[in-house]
């Protein structure tokens, strides 16, 4: 069986790896669609190794065998990769501390025991079965295999929920950026602005329901004095970290969505005099996957407006390399493994 991995700096390669089999504690999953990650395309240009085991996280399947003391899932099913619930036995659990459960979080970043030899660009999967949510027949594959960024996304926007009356802004609109700005509006926001150098972006930011979209020149004319209450950095470049506190008011909030390579430059005399609130958004945590699937049935959000084309896995190291070298020249592509 062939599975797509970043083996080196600008390479990316379809593997021949063993087929899976069911383990104690885990599940065999028939991929139907992978998404694309910005963390994939950032693993394709790192001059570090990146972990095969999440090279290609985005994605929907189904159960097709199912191991030794797995009770959540059952063959037929019909799942989404996620995080496991919170284990209820490590020190972050005793101290009431779900959230970052470190046995969960290792599961999340394809470090636990039973994490797999390679992602979900390839025609099966064997993983820890806990990570398993069921979709509803309600949602497309092409939308189940946008769940997980969707995930990322509300995550976020629950670290910092807006409150009615606030002006928002979300620097970046890339997938998750969209997606950030439509969960924000599906929780109530007073006023949503969207900031993006890319004018296609900012087409989609005014369809996913952003009141203005703007670029980056202009988003320094408008909230350089007057700042914003939240300002969601979805961009994912160090220059950003700064001009994301420049534009949020006093006693404002930003929230680091997007991750950023390298080092980051900041004027923390700014930070200081502002009082700014700056949290960081990693993942999710489990319940969280249900109340996307709900947002998304119910139509409040819309991935499948992110959803540009979708390829084989021959096909995969040619969209990566386009990726990489421009991000803006698709929003989401998935790839159906099974072509």
């Amino acid at each position: 069986m062939l599975a797509g991995l970043v083996t080196g700096a600008r390479r990316f390669e379809l593997v021949e790896v063993p087929e899976p089999i069911p383990r104690p504690g885990t599940a065999v999953v028939h991929i139907i669609r992978c998404g694309i990650c910005g963390t994939d395309v950032h693993g394709f240009l790192a001059n570090e190794p990146y972990n095969p085991a999440i090279c290609g996280h985005e994605w929907v399947g189904v159960v097709t065998a199912v191991g030794a003391d797995v009770h959540n899932t059952t063959e037929g099913d019909r799942v989404v990769a996620g995080i496991a619930p919170a284990c209820g036995a490590c020190a972050e659990c005793r101290a009431n501390r779900g959230a970052y459960c470190v046995s969960a979080f290792l599961g999340m970043v394809g470090r636990d025991p039973l994490a797999p030899p390679h992602g979900g660009f390839a025609p099966r999967i064997s993983l820890d079965a806990k990570r398993l949510i069921g979709v509803p027949g309600a949602l497309s594959d092409d939308a189940a295999a946008m769940v997980e960024p969707a995930a990322v996304a509300l995550h976020a926007v629950l670290r910092t929920p807006p409150r009615a009356d606030d002006t928002v802004l979300v620097q970046g609109c890339g997938p998750i950026g969209l997606l950030v700005l439509q969960c924000v509006r599906a929780l109530g926001v007073g006023r949503l602005i969207a900031i993006e150098p890319d004018e296609r972006r900012r087409a989609l930011a005014l369809a996913g329901g952003a009141d203005d979209a703007i670029s980056p020149h202009d988003a320094v004319a408008q909230f350089a004095r007057r700042g914003a209450d939240i300002v969601f950095e979805c961009a994912g470049i160090a220059p950003t970290v700064q001009s994301a506190v420049d534009l949020v008011r006093r006693g404002g909030h930003v929230n680091l969505v997007g991750l950023a390579s390298g080092n980051a430059t900041v004027s923390p005399g700014s930070w200081l005099i502002k009082e700014v609130s700056v949290i960081a958004s990693l993942g999710y945590v489990h319940h969280e996957f249900g109340e996307v699937i709900n947002l998304m049935t119910d139509g409040l959000v819309d991935v499948l407006m992110l959803h540009d084309r979708t390829v084989s896995l021959h096909e995969l190291p040619m969209a990566i390399a386009e990726l990489a070298d421009n991000t803006s020249v698709a929003t989401k592509i998935l790839v159906d493994p099974q072509r």
